[in-house]
């Protein structure tokens, strides 16, 4: 599934000097060409599994960061041609981990701790990608919650805003002044740093579709509402603090956990391909990356 590479960011400068061939046929000197140095490209990759692409085959680094090779990090670094990529993305994590070490389990097990993902910035950074906040918010754990196999049964998005307050709404929201953080610690840590931010992509289509996807069709417009809610958040603290905004959501269209095998990059409830549940396959890894590249361009 991997795409052809493209030329990256290097520029090669070649000229021949005019006056050293002239001294060269008088002194006997050859002229030279000059070569004009360009910066290493330096990518590095932050997020949780929306990045890290958990059960794509095959993985690297700890087990239960669950990061792939095949994930979009690693195909756009390929797409662009970068001199090296320092992948931290790690399932589980949320903005604190960036910062902080993110302790890790897997299947219950203690697995010990990954280290914060700011390690992997400096000052030699020229480009970072960051996809965090579904899990600040909680959103992976709240689509479990919703999952339901009677149709008659009362709906989650009741539950969730009993009261006349829409508790999952004032989640996301309250991911705004967190990620507002990250991105200035980005900025601080790698100043030389290109920063692309990335939202999350179309779960589920409108209405959704019981029983393939077992959510009811209101609850499923309220969580991928939410899920539209929390790009909202994404892009405005992206505008606000220095870093571009990159759209996977509309280009998914078509493509979410309702359609055919082939057709999806999202995985549902119980995956069809090689993925995490509610999370994107390989074959949407490589779509966010193609669209990140094209963002970029």
């Amino acid at each position: 599934m991997k795409s052809s590479h493209r030329p990256g960011f290097r520029r090669i400068g070649r000229g021949v000097l005019a006056a050293a061939a002239l001294l060269g046929l008088v002194f006997g000197t050859q002229a030279g060409t000059s070569t004009a140095a360009e910066p290493r490209q330096v990518y590095v990759a932050l997020g949780d599994s929306m990045a890290s692409g958990p059960l794509i085959l095959p993985i690297t680094g700890p087990v239960a960061c669950a990061r792939s090779t095949n994930n979009y990090p690693h195909e756009l670094a390929e797409r662009l041609g970068v001199d090296e990529l320092r992948d931290v993305t790690c399932s589980g994590a949320d903005t604190k981990d960036m910062t902080s070490p993110q302790p890790l389990s897997l299947l219950d097990v203690d697995m010990g701790e990954a280290p914060p993902q700011f390690d992997a910035l400096g000052t030699d950074t020229t480009l970072v990608t960051l996809t965090i906040g579904g899990n600040d918010a909680g959103l992976v754990g709240i689509a479990n919650d919703c999952m339901q196999l009677n149709p008659f049964a009362a709906t989650c998005k009741s539950r969730f805003t009993a009261g006349g307050v829409d508790q999952v709404a004032q989640r996301v929201d309250a991911v705004g002044p967190k990620l507002a953080a990250v991105l200035d610690g980005i900025h601080a840590k790698a100043p030389n740093a290109r920063v692309v931010v990335t939202g999350y992509g179309l779960y589920i289509k409108a209405g959704g579709c019981w029983p393939i996807q077992p959510i009811l069709n209101t609850d499923a417009n309220y969580l991928q509402g939410n899920v539209d809610r929390l790009n909202g958040v994404i892009a405005a603290q992206a505008a606000a603090h220095g870093a571009e905004y990159v759209d996977v959501r509309t280009p998914s269209l078509g493509h979410d956990a309702c359609r055919a095998p082939s057709d999806r990059w999202v995985e549902g409830y119980v995956p069809t391909n090689l993925a995490a549940p509610l999370h994107p396959n390989e074959r949407g890894e490589w779509n966010y990356a193609r669209i990140i590249q094209e963002s970029m361009s």
